[in-house]
């Protein structure tokens, strides 16, 4: 299986300004810049996009893992909280913070933990970032 998205960016740094596409269509000429990538402009960037696929990720993988467990899941809500900062190799994405609130009915809170844990580090979006992963997983 092969995903494409596409971006495209007229000008300078900070007075350019780009568009980003995905061959889904979810993403058609989404606008981002300088500003919304560095300051607190209105659009995407590509760092906020990481943060949602990674969210997303790990929830479908919690889903998988406790299924694997004998356990199903009601509902999987994941926040991602990506920290992007410079550092001595440029800017660089250092953390990915996981917030996990799961109904699992029938499930104890050790288990989920483990299992949480687990699904967290089979994520295919979490094997592929060179960034701090951590995560608070609780059931509700």
């Amino acid at each position: 299986m092969k995903r494409k998205a596409s971006a495209v960016w007229n000008g300078g740094l900070k007075g350019g300004k780009g568009t980003m596409s995905s061959d889904s269509g979810v993403l058609a000429d989404t606008q981002y810049s300088f500003s919304t990538r560095f300051e607190n402009g209105i659009g995407t960037n590509p760092e906020e996009l990481i943060a949602a696929a990674h969210a997303g990720c790990f929830s479908m993988a919690l889903s998988a893992e406790l299924e694997k467990a004998e356990l199903m899941a009601e509902s999987v809500s994941t926040n991602a909280t990506l920290t992007f900062e410079k550092t001595d190799a440029g800017f660089t994405i250092t953390k990915i913070h996981l917030d996990v609130i799961a109904k699992v009915p029938g499930a104890d809170a050790e288990a989920f933990a483990k299992i949480a844990e687990g699904a967290k580090g089979g994520c295919p979006v979490s094997r592929v970032l060179n960034a701090e992963i951590t995560m608070d997983a609780k059931l509700a």
